[in-house]
């Protein structure tokens, strides 16, 4: 669901297609007839938007027929644990959720806390004062939240969790998401017969899920549902997140996110003041965040060297501090606003590749300045001359102030370094060639940019400036152009001791300055000196797990929460599924992966009252990152907008929400304005002025925002033009043809597009009316060798709350 493997990740694909010969069902949830489709079991339409609708389905019939894995979801999951008497559902307040300020636009969540306490979330809004009032939450031992593990009781979560979705019948799923009632019953069947102890299924998703404005509450259906089935932690299982870039998850656990610091620890916010405020506020009493200050210090160790020192808090103060959203949509309505004066452009195109377009290029026209570094003159280079909006007049360029710096890109096969991919394998890639003319690696740039502002800065004393010049920046440097050396900076990322040993593992972080640390949850690939992404051990001649192909985050295990691929007694499920199981004659946990949990705690370890961090999660209890150590399939911390997943409906969608009175996701991020108009908000006019369903996709062809592949001949001529995917019976409709041309128009903005008429797009019939859905690749813009209208311009900008997306 939300992915066209086939087309998009295709590589990874083969091993689907394996199992399909070895008997695997395969389907495939998508609006579109694709080539996965193709290669499916069976192809499962659906309207764009409607997904938590699909899933919620699916959560309905396992509970509704008694098909959830039990013996695994009491000991392992929060199902039964109590929630707090004041805490009021959907059901009640139809489609919101208790704690909600309409003025705030915003929930407090001290409602949805456990009966009798407050918990910490090992994830998202992590911070006390994030968290809606939940000040300080925390989990406190030897006060364990009250259960019922008999799942009686009304107010446990297996109660409200099957009273949230009674109402997502197979029925229901068939009038809002178009999907055949009979097809759903099929997916549903098979998801319940191939879980279990002796079978497990998985799901895999990419930015058809994440792109939304409840992105976040897609991906927390599908970990509800499979840990209703034991499917997560278990080899078979999980959920997999597809990852496009080269190194998209390494951008996430480093990061280019503005909340978070390397292994996702929270960013600092304006009201911490010292360390020991931060720490307090984002610490876990148990689970693994409890370690949060031997992560923090040893990553401020590594940043500041030995400038980071006790009497000065680690140098904690030299950390800039959240002032709110920070991301990177209300960073470009800021250079609108002349807030924002300017911006550094590297490895994306938003003036094709980001919604609402036609704003990003009337954005950058309001900078003072702008540095763009690419391997063409891409269009979010060019737009001061040659975009739509000059064209039309609403840019004129000698009225356009911005200074753009134009600088050259090496390409990934011009450099040595690490991606991080899919299943959050480290891979090292060697440099093959030597990169062209003024062409350089991004640690080239960023090093001697660094480099040179603190040579500026070195003779000064403004305290503004201190942060930098207190960096640790010594990074040796090689060749003619002086390019850092890629295996020294992650060889830093992974860490070493107080004698400058690389360290082997995250267990030996400590909180007193003698470790430094990158990236806490990289550490270990650098273990014995190694860089240990640059393994490269043939299959053939390792377990099948295949530990030493490329290094996995955190300490080479492959699955987390893998003790959960054993029962409580910590024997396997099965032998079939036998992954990781205690050894009473060892006295340890072992197995075919490194286990992901203290090697020495045996299963029926129950923690004494005052025990913290990992010794206060009892011996059954898997999930290592959480307070509780259990898998939430409630969450009564971290997230903004619910507990459960809702199905709303997308902003601009022609439907109401035929589940609830509430519409769309409630706190969704809006930013009305005359650049960014909104469709009308009236139901009826929505739907006769802008009748139609639009959903934007990839085609194997071409690379995201086609920067990459518009200026590749072959690539251009495959996939010469921009077009649009239509019915047959949308094309008799407005009388297009095949092969000519359509405007496509919404409030933002009208483009162009050649015509595909096609059965590869499915008319569906929602709520008993027939709904057409138009097909948008997003890769074309006015520049290459292909060029054409960008399907972004259409979208507007409207937000996930959780993740800004």
């Amino acid at each position: 669901m939300g992915s066209n493997m086939a087309e998009n990740h295709p590589v990874g694909f083969q091993w689907v297609i394996e199992a399909r010969e070895r008997g695997a069902q395969v389907f495939h949830v998508d609006p579109r007839f694709t080539r996965t489709s193709a290669m499916a079991t069976a192809h499962v339409p659906i309207r764009p938007g409607t997904d938590i609708a699909f899933l919620g389905g699916l959560i309905n019939y396992v509970l509704q027929n008694g098909r959830e894995f039990r013996e695994y979801i009491i000991p392992y999951t929060n199902a039964a644990t109590i929630v707090k008497k004041e805490f009021r559902d959907t059901e009640d307040l139809d489609g919101l959720f208790s704690g909600w300020d309409p003025e705030s636009h915003s929930y407090d969540v001290e409602s949805w806390q456990y009966a009798g306490m407050k918990t910490h979330s090992a994830a998202g809004k992590r911070q006390g004062h994030q968290a809606g009032g939940s000040q300080g939450a925390q989990l406190e031992h030897g006060e364990p939240p009250r259960r019922d593990e008999t799942l009686r009781d009304p107010n446990c979560v297996f109660q409200l969790l099957k009273r949230h979705y009674r109402r997502y019948t197979p029925e229901n799923v068939e009038r809002i998401c178009g999907t055949p009632r009979d097809l759903f019953l099929r997916v549903a069947e098979a998801l319940c017969e191939n879980s279990g102890r002796e079978r497990t299924s998985a799901f895999v998703y990419s930015v058809g899920w994440t792109q939304h404005t409840v992105g976040v509450q897609y991906i927390r259906a599908a970990a509800i549902l499979q840990l209703l089935l034991g499917n997560i932690g278990r080899p078979g299982g999980g959920i997999m997140a597809l990852r496009g870039h080269a190194s998209i998850q390494g951008s996430t656990d480093i990061p280019t996110l503005f909340e978070i610091l390397p292994g996702y620890i929270p960013m600092p916010h304006a009201e911490h003041a010292t360390l020991r405020e931060y720490l307090e506020d984002v610490t876990s009493e148990a689970g693994w965040w409890a370690h949060t200050d031997a992560f923090m210090v040893s990553l401020l160790k590594a940043y500041f060297g030995d400038e980071a020192r006790e009497e000065n808090e680690w140098c904690f103060d030299n950390l800039p501090r959240l002032t709110g959203d920070h991301s990177i949509y209300p960073a470009v309505l800021g250079m609108l606003d002349r807030n924002v004066l300017g911006f550094f452009c590297v490895g994306e195109n938003p003036a094709v590749g980001s919604a609402n377009s036609r704003l990003h290029r009337m954005a950058l026209a309001k900078l003072d300045w702008l540095v763009v570094r690419d391997f063409f003159e891409i269009e979010s280079a060019s737009f001061w001359y040659d975009s739509p909006e000059i064209e039309s007049g609403q840019l004129r360029t000698e009225e356009i102030g911005t200074e753009i710096f134009f600088l050259p890109a090496a390409d990934h096969t011009e450099k040595s370094g690490s991606f991080t991919n899919t299943q959050r394998l480290l891979q090292w890639h060697h440099k093959a060639i030597e990169p062209k003319g003024d062409c350089r690696s991004e640690l080239w740039f960023y090093y001697h940019l660094g480099r040179r502002i603190r040579e500026k800065l070195s003779a000064g004393n403004e305290p503004n400036d201190r942060a930098v010049r207190q960096l640790a920046w010594e990074y040796p440097t090689q060749g003619p152009h002086l390019e850092p050396n890629a295996n020294a900076v992650l060889r830093e990322i992974n860490g070493w001791d107080a004698s400058g040993k690389a360290l082997g593992t995250y267990t030996h972080l400590k909180p007193d300055g003698s470790t430094t640390c990158g990236c806490w949850i990289y550490c270990g690939v650098f273990k014995d000196e190694k860089n240990h992404a640059a393994d490269r051990t043939p299959g053939h001649e390792q377990s099948w797990v295949a530990s030493e192909w490329g290094w996995a985050w955190p300490a080479n295990r492959r699955i987390l929460y893998n003790r959960a691929s054993a029962d409580p007694s910590g024997q396997p499920w099965s032998e079939r599924k036998r992954y990781v199981w205690w050894d009473e004659n060892k006295r340890e946990w072992t197995g075919a992966d490194v286990p992901d949990f203290k090697l020495d705690k045996p299963p029926d370890y129950r923690p004494p009252e005052d025990a913290k961090a990992e010794e206060a999660l009892a011996g059954n209890e898997p999930f290592v990152m959480q307070s509780d150590g259990k898998g939430w399939l409630y969450v009564p911390d971290g997230l903004a907008d619910a507990p459960f997943p809702v199905h709303y409906e997308p902003e601009e969608s022609p439907f109401s929400n035929l589940l609830y009175e509430q519409r769309a996701n409630p706190p969704r991020q809006q930013f009305p304005r005359p650049e960014n108009p909104y469709h009308p908000s009236n139901g009826a006019m929505r739907r006769d002025v802008f009748p139609f369903v639009a959903t934007s996709y990839r085609v194997t062809e071409h690379h995201t925002a086609g920067g990459m592949t518009r200026t590749v001949p072959h690539l251009a001529e495959l996939q010469p033009e921009f077009f649009c995917e239509v019915s047959p019976a949308l094309a008799e409709l407005r009388s297009l043809e095949n092969g000519g041309w359509a405007t496509i128009v919404s409030a933002r903005a009208a483009i162009e597009a050649r015509v595909l008429v096609t059965d590869r797009i499915r008319d569906l019939v929602i709520d008993g009316k027939t709904t057409h859905v138009v097909g948008l690749p997003y890769h074309w813009g006015y520049r290459g060798l292909s060029t054409g209208d960008s399907a972004n311009d259409l979208w507007s900008i409207v937000l996930d709350p959780n993740v800004h997306i």
